[in-house]
C-alpha cells in the first residue's frame, strides 16, 4: 500500500485543545495504554472530520486497524460534542448583534432501509436539515441539531425553539422565503400570490436589499461544509447531531484565534 503526506488547515490550537480533551479522558478512565498518545489520536480525528479521511485511510496512515481507528473517531468525536455551545449560548451571542440571518442546509447522507423521513423534495436527494445562524459578515454562530431532510425548513426551526427564543431576545433575523410565516423578529422577503401576481416597485427593491443581506448568511454554512465529513455522512443519519456539534466546538475553538 502506498501513503503520502497530507495537510489539515487547521491550527496547532485546535489540534492541541482536542489533545487536552483526550489526555484529561483517559486519566479520568486511568488507561494506562494506547496504540496512539493523545496527540495523535487528536490528529486522526481532525484528518476524518476536516478531510473526510475513510477509517480504511486513516487505519493505514496511523498503523492501527480499521476497529480502532473507529473507535478512536468516536471517542473524540463525542468528546468534543459534549463542549459545543448549546441554544441558549448562541442567542445570548446573537443577542450583541445588530441582527442575525437564518438558513437551512442539507447534508446529504446514503440511502437507508428508512429512506422517505430523510428525502429532501426541494434537494431530491437524501440528508439531514441543519439550520444554521449566522452573523452579519456570514460568521457561523450556531448550528442546530439534525432532523430528517423531509422536513421543512420553518418546521425545522420551530422543531429546535429558535423562532422563539430569538424572538424573546429581540433578535432581528433575516431569512428566504422558506421562513414565511415565521412571525417574531424573522423577516422574509415578499412574495407573490394568486390575488397579487406583480409585486409593486417598492416590494422588488425591497426584496433586492434583504437578498444582499440574507445571501451573506450563506457564508455560514460553506464554513460548515469545508469540514469534509459533512461532503457526504455515511453512517447512521442519528450520528448527523454529534458530528455536526462537534464541528461547532472545534469552528468555535479556531474562531477564537481571531477574537480581539
Amino acid at each position: 500500500m502506498l501513503s503520502y503526506p497530507a495537510a489539515i488547515t487547521l491550527s496547532t490550537r485546535t489540534l492541541n485543545h482536542l489533545a487536552n480533551l483526550i489526555r484529561q479522558q483517559r486519566n479520568l478512565r486511568r488507561s494506562r495504554w494506547r496504540r496512539l498518545d493523545a496527540g495523535q489520536q487528536a490528529l486522526l480525528v481532525l484528518a476524518h472530520l476536516r478531510n473526510g479521511d475513510t477509517y480504511t485511510r486513516l487505519g493505514a496512515g496511523f498503523g492501527v486497524g480499521v476497529s480502532t481507528a473507529w473507535r478512536y473517531v468516536r471517542e473524540g468525536i463525542e468528546l468534543l460534542a459534549a463542549t459545543a455551545g448549546d441554544l441558549q449560548a448562541a442567542i445570548a451571542r446573537a443577542a450583541r448583534l445588530a441582527y442575525a440571518i437564518l438558513d437551512g442546509t442539507l447534508i446529504p447522507i446514503d440511502r437507508v432501509a428508512d429512506q422517505k423521513p430523510y428525502y429532501s423534495g426541494k434537494h431530491k436527494r437524501h440528508g439531514v436539515n441543519v439550520q444554521v445562524l449566522a452573523d452579519a459578515r456570514g460568521r457561523l454562530v450556531w448550528a442546530s441539531p439534525a432532523l430528517p431532510g423531509a422536513v421543512h425548513d420553518l418546521t425545522a426551526a420551530r422543531c429546535h425553539g429558535l423562532i422563539n427564543a430569538l424572538a424573546g431576545a429581540d433578535v432581528m433575523v433575516f431569512a428566504d422565503k422558506g421562513y414565511q410565516g415565521a412571525g417574531g423578529s424573522v423577516r422574509t422577503p415578499f412574495k407573490r400570490h394568486r390575488q397579487r401576481p406583480k409585486l409593486s416597485r417598492g416590494q422588488q427593491a425591497a426584496n433586492r436589499s434583504h437578498a444582499r443581506i440574507r445571501t451573506i448568511g450563506e457564508r455560514a454554512v460553506a464554513t460548515l461544509k469545508t469540514w469534509k465529513i459533512l461532503t457526504k455522512l455515511r453512517c447512521c443519519p442519528r450520528r448527523a447531531t454529534v458530528i455536526v456539534r462537534a464541528i461547532l466546538a472545534l469552528h468555535d475553538v479556531e474562531a477564537s484565534r481571531y477574537a480581539g
